[in-house]
Order: structure tokens, then sequence, then C-alpha cells
């Protein structure tokens, strides 16, 4: 059987981060891998985490399965993180939330979930959008198309590309929406363009998938999900994929959740039930162990803040990334306007060079980025703000 396989292509993040370690560079910059790191360049566990897990450890007494739906706690505590406790949907019990193997697993239960709903559904994406998005949905036989977003030119929005071509969206497709900051662009919309987007949602009746892999990395968690709390609270169905992989750096207990927000109470029962099987056929049972240790946190109020006051320290330290490098290369005389880099948000950025000098930067720097040129803000410091602006005012 295996002899008809073809190898596929190494994903290229991943080659990268193999090319990296290898590198014997004594000033060797990673800006590929997008993980959270702290100044030293280390990916740390929170405080807040390690009491939640000791509480974990001291209290866990059965290791048998949670069953398909997950944690109840946890489904609960992240609709009402994502929707906030008192969303009109939320009274009304339109939605229903399960645990998810990360937010990869959100997605991939969301595609099977479409494609049960509706085998010949279309679904649209961003361009760009997160690498894995296509592959992932099309993988679940889903056929998936872009819709204009960000001009690489003018590193701004595509905005009115972008509603001319979500009002030729019919009902019978789905949307993908980034809730805030966009991967790979860092360029998210303004509450203004949520509006309006959500007003043409509504008026075509295009399903929206949110993807929320990012909440609290960009202005703050509730300001976070604006789109997403104001867009349940005019469509009728939506769907919303969350992550705690970056916000709570959960990354390899791979939990989040998948959640559906029906027209009444008894349709999201129904979706719900649809959803459980999908479910099922996956994976059958989501991990315990992240979700109990988001459920410890977001149910504790002093853990809760906790958590709150560690995700400022990591979002302002983006933030502080950002405004760092626009000012390292102006203070290295490069003529070329970076300043859109300060005023976009979360973990990515294009840095907007071509992919000779991306090579180059790689090649005589030992500076890595994929090809696009999207850098992960989280890995420049203090301490390698100086060597990477001056690296690419030469390739400049």
């Amino acid at each position: 059987m295996f002899h008809s396989l073809s190898a596929m292509p190494a994903d290229p993040i991943l080659g990268l981060l193999t090319q990296y370690r290898a590198d014997s560079h004594p000033n060797k910059v990673d800006l590929g891998v997008g993980v959270y790191k702290d100044p030293s360049g280390h990916t740390p566990i929170l405080d807040c985490v390690k009491i939640a897990e000791k509480l974990r450890f001291e209290t866990e007494d059965t290791k048998v399965y949670i069953g398909p739906t997950g944690s109840a706690p946890f489904n609960q505590l992240m609709t009402e993180l994502a929707f906030g406790h008192s969303h009109p949907a939320l009274l009304a019990d339109r939605i229903r939330t399960v645990s998810t193997p990360g937010g990869t697993g959100a997605l991939r239960v969301a595609a099977d979930f479409i494609k049960r709903c509706n085998p010949n559904a279309v679904l649209w994406v961003s361009d760009p959008t997160w690498a894995n998005h296509t592959g992932l949905f099309e993988a679940a036989g889903i056929t998936v198309k872009t819709y204009p977003y960000y001009d690489y030119d003018s590193k701004t929005l595509k905005f009115d590309q972008m509603m001319a071509k979500l009002a030729t969206i019919g009902k019978d497709d789905v949307v993908l929406l980034h809730a805030c900051c966009h991967n790979p662009s860092g360029m998210d919309l303004t509450q203004a363009q949520w509006d309006e987007v959500i007003e043409v949602t509504a008026k075509q009746g295009f399903t929206p998938l949110i993807d929320m892999a990012y909440q609290g990395f960009g202005d703050g968690v509730d300001e976070d999900a604006y789109g997403v709390r104001q867009m349940a609270a005019k469509v009728e169905n939506m769907i919303l994929c969350s992550s705690c992989s970056k916000n709570f750096g959960l990354y390899r207990e791979r939990i989040g959740a998948c959640t559906l927000v029906g027209k009444d109470s008894n349709q999201a029962n129904v979706a719900n039930s649809v959803l459980l099987y999908v479910v099922r056929c996956i994976y059958s049972m989501p991990p315990a162990h992240g979700a109990a240790i988001v459920e410890t946190i977001l149910g504790t109020p002093a853990l809760k803040q906790q958590w709150l006051d560690e995700l400022k320290v990591m979002r302002d330290r983006i933030n502080g990334n950002r405004a760092m490098l626009v000012e390292q290369l102006k203070m290295n005389a490069v003529e070329r306007d970076f300043s859109f880099i300060a005023r976009q948000k979360g973990m990515f950025s294009f840095l907007g060079v071509n992919p000779q000098q991306v090579e180059r930067l790689k090649q005589e720097h030992s500076i890595y980025m994929v090809g696009s040129s999207r850098i992960s803000i989280a890995g420049i410091s203090e301490a390698n703000v100086d060597y990477l602006a001056k690296s690419i005012a030469k390739v400049l």
C-alpha cells in the first residue's frame, strides 16, 4: 500500500525551526514560530497555571473519560469569556460549547460539522490567512476560496474590496473571520469595520465562522471579543473556535473550544447533537488536563485576576516590541516607513521585504522568518533588536 505514496513537503515554519536550532551563529534570531517569548527568549509557564496545576494534582482522583462534550465547567467558563456573562444569546440559551484538542481541533470539528450541514458549502477565508486554514478545511472535503483582506503595498486593509466580495456570498456558504490579532498580517478590523461586516453578514445570510486564537493579545479580553459578541447578537447561526494555547500559555496541553450559536434553544440542541457525533467520529473524547487548568483559573477570582495581570504583561511586551523595532530601524537610518508594525496587533506582522531579502537575512545574518516575510513579534527582544535592525538595514 505505501509504495504509491510521495513525500509531502515539510511545514515551512517547522522546517525553519530545525534550521535555526542547527545554526551556531551567536546572534541568531528566530522570528518564525508563533509562541510568546519573554525578554530572555524563553516561553515560560504562567504563575497562575503553576498554581492551578498544583491544585489539580492534589485533587484529581480519577482518569476516567470525561465524555465527548468535555468538562462542563470549562465549557461554561469559556463561553462566558468569549460572550460575556449577560449576552442576549447566552440568556436565550442559544449557545452550546464543547471542549476540543486545541484551537486546531476546534477548527477541524467545525469543518466536519459544516460538511454535515451542507456538503456543497464553500468556505471563504481572508487573503492571506493562517497557513493551516486552507489545508485543514480541504482535508474535510470543503471547497475553500478567498476574499480580499490585506494590501501588501500600503500595509492596510483592502476593506472596500473585502466588503464588495462579502456582499456577493450566498446564504449556503461560510465566511471565516479572525476575531483579533489577524494571523499572519497583524491587521485587525476596527469596531466600526466589524459593524459593517456584521451588517452584510446578516443581510446575506451566510454563516460566520470566527477563529479566536489570541483573545487578550490585542487590546484586552473584552475588547478583543467585540466582533464575536456583536455578531452573535445579530445573526441566527454562528460558529466560534477558541484556543487556550496562547493566552494561557498551554501550547502543549492542546485545549480549545468549539461553540455553536443557534436560532433558538431547540435548534442549538439539534446542532449540538450533530457536533457531538462529529467529535465522537474524530477523537471520541477531548483531553482533560488543560481544561482543568483553565477552569480552575477562570473559576477562582484571585487566579483569574492573576491571569489577567500576566496576560497584560505578555500583551504589553508584544506591543512594546513593535514600537521598539520601528524606533530601532529609524535609528539605523532605514528610510523605508515601518511605522505600520507599531499600529498592528498580536503576534505577527509582515516585514514587507522580498523573498530574496528574507533569504539573505537567513544566510548572511542567521535571522529566520518565513518566505512571505511574516515575523513573530515575540521573537524580538532588547538583546537582539539592534542586531535585527542593522541586518534589515543591510539587506535593504
